[in-house]
This record gives structure tokens, sequence and C-alpha cells, in this order.
């Protein structure tokens, strides 16, 4: 099959809510090829601790990209403990610069209770307005579904949940099957 008749892989919601002392990282399971469903349980929502401290990650595109760029992640919070900021920044240098990483397609939701970013490929690291950061498929639809829960009385996780329910009826990328992560200050 010709590269530009591959229908690629499409697939994956992921939402990052900050709300009071805590931020919930919630992603779908769904893997598509074009029109078919290849996998509905896939987890794309990861704790990472390095050097002791805890940082949630998800991930949306490629997943052996995404692996790679979590593998860097966790290199540069080694190298640099407690200080996400930074190693986000790092990261998104070398992912911009670097030969090997520029060709990398997956985008990051990463939080360490206290900070949350979304980092591209592009060499972005961006802090969300709103407290709520999503990205993939189904991602405008999460995200707009949770902006407009933020100031009801629900919890970072009910957000997350809520709009990851809202994002599957909408998008056919997207199904209801999240791994849930939550981290505090």
């Amino acid at each position: 099959m010709a590269e530009d008749q591959f229908p690629g892989w499409h697939g994956t919601t992921i939402i990052g809510v900050r709300k009071g002392d805590e931020v919930v990282v919630a992603g779908d399971g769904q893997v598509s090829l074009g029109q078919t469903v290849i996998k509905g349980s896939a987890r794309k929502v990861r704790r990472l601790s390095p050097g002791g401290y805890d940082v949630v990650a998800g991930f949306a595109g490629s997943t052996a990209d995404a692996f790679t760029l979590l593998e860097r992640l966790e290199a540069k919070l080694e190298a640099t403990p407690g200080q996400l900021q930074r190693a986000s920044v790092e990261l998104a240098k070398d992912w911009r610069t670097d030969k090997y990483l520029q060709k990398l397609e997956a985008m990051l939701i990463v939080t360490d209770g206290k900070e949350l970013y979304v980092i591209t490929g592009a060499g972005d690291v961006l802090e969300p307005e709103h407290d709520v950061a999503a990205i993939g498929s189904g991602g405008n639809f999460a995200l707009a579904a949770a902006r407009g829960m933020m100031d009801s009385d629900r919890d970072a996780e009910t957000v997350a949940r809520d709009a990851m329910a809202i994002a599957s009826d909408i998008c056919v990328y997207t199904n209801g099957n999240l791994t849930v992560e939550r981290i505090s200050k």
C-alpha cells in the first residue's frame, strides 16, 4: 500500500484537569486504523517517578513515538529532580532541534500536581488557561466540556471523567474505557 493511501492511525483523547489541590489526567483506550478499531483498552496515561518525584503523563499520537518521548522526559527529570518546567522545556528544545526526534508524532500532557503542561514537537511547552488541557482526536470536545464544568462543585476527577464521556459520545476515535491518574500538590 502506498504511503499516501495508508489510512493512518487515529485515536486518543487525553485531558488534564487541575482543580483545588489536585490534578487528574485521563485518557481513553481506543486505537483506530482508518475506520477500524484495533484496540479499545490501550493505556495512554502513565505515572513516572524519576528521582522520587511523581509525574503523571498522558500521550496522544504514535505509541512508539510517545514512549520515546516519555523516556527522554524521564531522563530530563532525573537530571533536574522536582523541576517539571525545566525538564519539559529541555525536552521540547531537544524535540525541536534533534533530527531524529523531529520525526516523532505525538503530544504529551504532563503534571507534577502543581504544574500542568502540554508539550508539542513544535517546541511548545504550554500551560493551559482555565486549568484544563486536552489533546488528541477528541481533545477539543473534552476541553469544551471540561471548561463548561469548571465552575461547578465537581472535583477534578469528576470533571475529567464527565468531559471524557461527552467526548466519547461525539468523537468516533474516542471510547469510554478510561485510564485515570490523580496527583496532588
